[in-house]
């Protein structure tokens, strides 16, 4: 286990890597024994950090609840990283690409609580009758730890590589359609790279965000009515470049388009 001082110059160096837009060495490399508890003491006292500074939280993220994501990046466990409101664009937004130290993008589904969730026995069906109505979005990701070598140690730290989300299309309720069967289409340029369907998260989207809420019991943390859940994506990342410009098409509950400039 780290020590306070230890955890909060991490923290202040991924501060720093954002602001500069840079990345920085392995954290498990420099500090191996840094523990997963360690990771979210990190990503903590960096939001606490971002909000002093007038950031203000809106949501939370879950990462690698998907096959799919966990082969992509060699991890096997999910994740979760906070959501402020500087990182949500309406679709149809140009982005800035310098505002990222990479951008990757991922498909996701997005849950918009009307009810406050508390672990740690929150189950599928006290999320759905929690949701006012659920949403498409694409997350960017932005990693400030270099990619080789990550582990889920890494990836905590920081934030779990949340850059931005963007959030479109035709919201709806919880239950006027079967969310494991929601799928889109994934485009860069026209060009469709990716597609997959929201079962893909834990058999079921709702499902990531009861183990959200169960997780964050353990940290003595909960969410709260209105905030923003990303549920994890069902699709690999797409890497994206300058220029790009970035389609999501869900078929029935609409679109969400994006380009980075």
């Amino acid at each position: 286990m780290l020590d306070q001082t230890h955890i909060d110059a991490i923290a202040d160096e991924l501060i720093v890597a954002d602001r500069d837009r840079t990345t920085v060495p392995l954290l498990t490399a420099r500090n191996p024994g840094m523990t997963v508890d360690d990771a979210y003491a990190v990503q903590r006292v960096w939001a606490e950090r971002r909000q002093d500074a007038g950031a203000r939280l809106v949501g939370r993220k879950i990462g690698l609840t998907s096959k799919v994501m966990q082969v992509a990046t060699g991890i096997t466990e999910p994740d979760y990283g906070v959501i402020l409101d500087d990182m949500v664009f309406e679709s149809g937004s140009v982005i800035d690409f310098d505002r990222f130290s990479n951008v990757r993008i991922e498909v996701e589904l997005a849950f918009v609580l009307g009810a406050p969730l508390t672990g740690p026995s929150t189950t599928i069906f006290d999320v759905l009758r929690a949701t006012d109505y659920v949403v498409p979005a694409l997350e960017v990701l932005n990693s400030h730890i270099e990619l080789e070598g990550r582990t889920i140690v890494d990836t905590i730290s920081d934030n779990a590589a949340m850059g931005a989300m963007v959030i479109g299309g035709r919201p709806v309720k919880a239950d006027d359609v079967d969310l494991r069967w929601v799928g889109a289409l994934l485009s860069r340029n026209e060009t469709i790279e990716e597609s997959g369907v929201a079962g893909a998260v834990l058999g079921h989207p709702a499902m990531g965000v009861a183990w959200l809420a169960n997780k964050l019991a353990q940290h003595d943390q909960s969410l709260g009515a209105g905030e923003i859940v990303l549920a994890g994506s069902f699709t690999r990342p797409m890497w994206v470049e300058r220029g790009d410009t970035v389609h999501a098409d869900y078929r029935d509950l609409g679109s969400i388009a994006c380009r980075f400039e």
